[in-house]
C-alpha cells in the first residue's frame, strides 16, 4: 500500500457558515486554495479549528466531499474521530473513498478515565474495520479537550502493532517535552500544534506542524520550516502565533480569514463558540502585522 508522506506546514483550516449555519463550500474552497498557494504543504480539514465536533456526521461527510471535489485529496488529512466507533469507521472509510491522504482520529473521549488497553482495543477495531479502506491514521492528542492523553508507550504500541496504518500524531497539548518523546518513536511523524515549534523541528524530530494560526500567514511558516536557523523569522512567527492565540482562537482565526478574503461570512461561528464583538479585541487583531516577516 503506497501512502503519501505527510510533512511540513499544515493549516488546520476553519469551516465557513452562512447565517443559517449551513456550510459555505465556495468560501471554504477559496481559503483552502489560498493556503495551498501561499505556503501550506497540506491541509487539515474538520479538526478542532474546523469546528468538526459541532457538526453532524452528515455535515462532515458533505464537507469532505466538497473538499475532495475542489482540491487535491492527496494534500489533505481529515478529522474522523468521534466518541463512537461506528461513526468513526464510517467517516474514516469515507475519507479513503474520497482520496484523502490521512485520517486524524481523536480518542473515544466520553468515557474517562479508561485503561490504555481499552484505548488500544478501540484503535485496533478501527484498523480492523477499515482494513479494506486502508487510509493512514494519525492520533490526535488534545487532552485539554478530551481528558485523554496518548501516552508515548501507548502510541508506540499502536504504531508497532499497525505500522502500515498508524503513522504519527498531532499533539495539541502544547507540551513540547511530550512531543519530543513521541518523536523518538520509530517511523512515527509528530506534528506540534504551533508553528513556533518549526524552529526546532530538525533538532527535535518533528515532521512539521498542524496549526490554526498557519491560516493567517502560511508563507512565514514555510520559510521557517525551510530555514530553521533564522532567529528573527522565528521570533516573528512566534509573536504572531501568541498574539492571535491571546484571543478566543477559532473566532480570531475566522475573523482574520474574513479580513484577508473580504468575506464577512467567516465571522460566523457555531455555538458554543461566540463571535468576537469586543472592540478592543477587534482592534488588537486589526493591528497585527500579517506577513511582516516575508521579504518582498
Amino acid at each position: 500500500m503506497t501512502q503519501t508522506r505527510i510533512a511540513g506546514v499544515i493549516a488546520a483550516v476553519p469551516t465557513p457558515f452562512d447565517h443559517h449555519g449551513d456550510i459555505d463550500g465556495d468560501a471554504f474552497i477559496e481559503h483552502a486554495r489560498w493556503c495551498l498557494d501561499n505556503g501550506c504543504d497540506f491541509l487539515n480539514v474538520l479538526g478542532t479549528t474546523g469546528e468538526a465536533n459541532s457538526l453532524s456526521a452528515s455535515q462532515r461527510s458533505a464537507l469532505m466531499a466538497t473538499a475532495a471535489r475542489g482540491l487535491d485529496g492527496g494534500r489533505m488529512m481529515v478529522g474522523t474521530g468521534t466518541p463512537d466507533l461506528e461513526t468513526t469507521v464510517a467517516l474514516t472509510r469515507r475519507a479513503f473513498d474520497l482520496g484523502f491522504a490521512a485520517a486524524l482520529v481523536l480518542p473515544p473521549y466520553y468515557y474517562k478515565p479508561v485503561d490504555e488497553d481499552g484505548l488500544f482495543a478501540w484503535f485496533a477495531e478501527l484498523a480492523r474495520m477499515t482494513a479494506e479502506t486502508p487510509i493512514a491514521i494519525y492520533l490526535y492528542n488534545f487532552p485539554q479537550l478530551t481528558g485523554i492523553e496518548f501516552s508515548p508507550a501507548l502510541s508506540a504500541r499502536l504504531a508497532q502493532a499497525f505500522p502500515e496504518r498508524i503513522n504519527g500524531a498531532k499533539d495539541s497539548s502544547g507540551n513540547l517535552a511530550y512531543a519530543r518523546e513521541l518523536a523518538r518513536i520509530s517511523d512515527f511523524a509528530v506534528f506540534p500544534s504551533s508553528e513556533a515549534a518549526l524552529a526546532d523541528a530538525d533538532r527535535d524530530g518533528y515532521a512539521g506542524c498542524i496549526s490554526a494560526t498557519v491560516n493567517i500567514d502560511p508563507r512565514s511558516s514555510q520559510r521557517l520550516w525551510r530555514d530553521q536557523q533564522d532567529a528573527l523569522l522565528s521570533e516573528r512567527v512566534r509573536n504572531l502565533r501568541q498574539a492571535i492565540a491571546s484571543h478566543p482562537l477559532i473566532p480570531a482565526v475566522k475573523y482574520l480569514v474574513g479580513k484577508r478574503s473580504g468575506n464577512a461570512i467567516w465571522n460566523k461561528v457555531l455555538p458554543p463558540q461566540l463571535q468576537i464583538t469586543d472592540r478592543a479585541r477587534l482592534e488588537s487583531l486589526d493591528a497585527l502585522r500579517i506577513g511582516a516577516s516575508v521579504d518582498a
